[in-house]
């Protein structure tokens, strides 16, 4: 299993930093449905729970990843103060603007430390996408995973998700095109009970096959995303001595219906 040292490359100070954040974020239980860990050079679609769901992972997922994220979060303190007011807390987490402002003049240095040494992929709503899917194209092949929350939050971060924005499916169209066929697993976060839920993988041959549009697949993925976020776990197995062994997850689910 990889360590989770060398993920993504994360720089120095970032292991001191993920301790001080354990304090704010709990140890998740991970179950997986196949039963296994995640294959090295998968692209990862989560929900996003606000900021739970991306900390969990890199605080206690111990696998070899890197995560997309918006460009503002990875272009300096002044535009991710910018980001995190208006878009962030204002427009997503519906803080009153004038809060939020303040707020941010003491989180936006922290949050800027943090995202410096997490080593995301920068993503761009023009043409700058390109580089996005080649800088990630080249993580796949390199052995990594990609990790993105692609949920359309408008209306903010739900526990239904309202939809899938279809630029991983973009990714992935690209490097089937360079003969590189990635397996993409769903995951859903549940917050209440600190549990992260894998989905079995499917490979992105499978999933065009079936669907013949990039918002199709989008679309697909966004409702099994939901489903998964409606399961229900009757009993977890707790493994004090590794943080990530695969939980069989096959008698122990049951769909509400």
């Amino acid at each position: 299993m990889a360590k989770k040292t060398e993920a993504g490359k994360r720089k120095w100070y970032f292991k001191a930093l993920k301790k001080v954040m354990k304090i704010r974020y709990k140890k998740p239980e991970f179950i997986y449905l196949d039963g296994e860990n995640i294959k090295e050079g998968s692209i990862i679609l989560s929900n996003h729970e606000g900021t739970d769901a991306p900390m969990a992972f890199e605080i206690y997922h111990n696998s070899k990843f890197r995560m997309w994220g918006a460009h503002e979060m990875n272009s300096g303190l002044i535009e991710l103060y910018k980001y995190q007011t208006k878009v962030y807390y204002h427009e997503k987490k519906h803080w009153n603007i004038h809060l939020a402002r303040v707020f941010c003049l003491v989180a936006s240095p922290l949050t800027n430390l943090f995202y410096s040494g997490l080593n995301l992929i920068s993503t761009y709503k023009d043409n700058r996408f390109v580089k996005t899917v080649k800088e990630s194209y080249n993580t796949l092949k390199n052995g990594e995973n990609i990790i993105i929350y692609p949920e359309d939050s408008t209306n903010g971060y739900l526990a239904e998700l309202e939809g899938f924005h279809a630029g991983f499916a973009l990714l992935c169209e690209y490097c089937s095109r360079k003969g590189l066929d990635v397996p993409i697993y769903v995951t859903y976060f549940k917050k209440k009970e600190n549990i992260y839920i894998i989905d079995k993988p499917v490979m992105y041959s499978e999933l065009s096959a079936r669907e013949n549009s990039k918002e199709k697949i989008a679309k697909a993925l966004c409702d099994r995303c939901n489903e998964l976020g409606k399961m229900s776990f009757d009993s977890l197995s707790k493994d004090t001595e590794c943080e990530n062994e695969p939980v069989d997850a096959e008698e122990q689910v049951s769909v509400e219906g």
